[in-house]
């Protein structure tokens, strides 16, 4: 923690008793700031900051929860397999967990993990969805109704993980401003949803090997962003409840100067 500001309301006579209510408002470091928030620490109106709790953690629970049993699911250890089996994980700890904490992050101000975390927590209700029966969004392609993925399903459904994909990169290219860390998390999602595009794209075309190995790929590459984010999980845990001691993610923003901060040095000598 840097600085502190004090407010002191003081409540009867002025005299050498006086009662009085002190208020502390701990602010944090620009270094601290991005590990808690995973965003650059930019200026806000209001403290709102100071008012309610941190969502971050929150949504990287989600993330792990409902992407770590997903992933070992795809490279099938253990016999695991078959999407539908953590639908429901992927509903409530993936889809709800990380909606509501970009919805906390927006209100925040903290305009970067806010889109991250409403994107991932759309794509897991997307992705819950589409493995639901309920939704038919596969039993529709077939004529007796089951839930047999047929090649125009998995040639359609491999467009969406091309550009989950894309939407990754963005995110990883944004992520050089926060941390290495949570820059490996979206190295991990990148690559795997890629692998995922071509998985699909080779099950379409009946060529079962390769799309198999594939998929394995993809679990693997979303398993290390996995544990990347159970150790960023840990980080802010940690300095959520004081610990005297500060679990390392290895800073990025002091390292590349936002626009803003090379700005400030041609202000002042004008």
């Amino acid at each position: 923690m840097s600085d502190k500001r004090i407010s002191i309301e003081h409540a009867g006579e002025t005299n050498s008793n006086m009662l009085h209510r002190e208020t502390t408002f701990a602010t944090l470091s620009p270094e601290m700031f991005e590990q808690v928030y995973l965003a650059p620490k930019t200026a806000t109106r209001g403290d709102l900051r100071h008012t309610f709790g941190n969502p971050t953690p929150i949504a990287v629970v989600g993330l792990c929860i409902g992407l770590t049993p997903l992933s070992i699911e795809l490279m099938g250890w253990n016999g695991a397999g078959g999407q539908t089996a953590t639908a429901g994980t992927n509903w409530w700890f993936g889809g709800m967990l990380l909606t509501l904490s970009g919805i906390g992050e927006f209100i925040l101000g903290n305009t970067f993990p806010s889109v991250v975390f409403l994107s991932y927590g759309c794509h897991f209700l997307t992705f819950a969805s589409t493995y639901t029966p309920d939704f038919a969004a596969i039993s529709s392609f077939n004529a007796d109704g089951s839930q047999t993925p047929t090649s125009p399903f998995l040639a359609s459904f491999g467009f969406y993980l091309l550009f989950m994909s894309l939407l990754s990169l963005i995110f990883l290219i944004c992520s050089l401003r926060t941390n290495a860390v949570f820059a490996v998390v979206f190295t991990g999602a990148t690559i795997g949803f890629s692998c995922g595009a071509g998985a699909f794209w080779h099950l379409s075309y009946g060529n079962s090997l390769i799309g198999q190995r594939l998929l394995v790929a993809t679990g693997g590459c979303f398993f290390g962003s996995c544990m990347s984010g159970w150790y960023l999980l840990f980080a802010i845990m940690m300095t959520a409840v004081d610990m005297p001691f500060v679990v390392p993610v290895c800073d990025l923003s002091t390292l590349i100067k936002g626009m803003s901060d090379r700005q400030k040095p041609l202000a002042l000598s004008e």
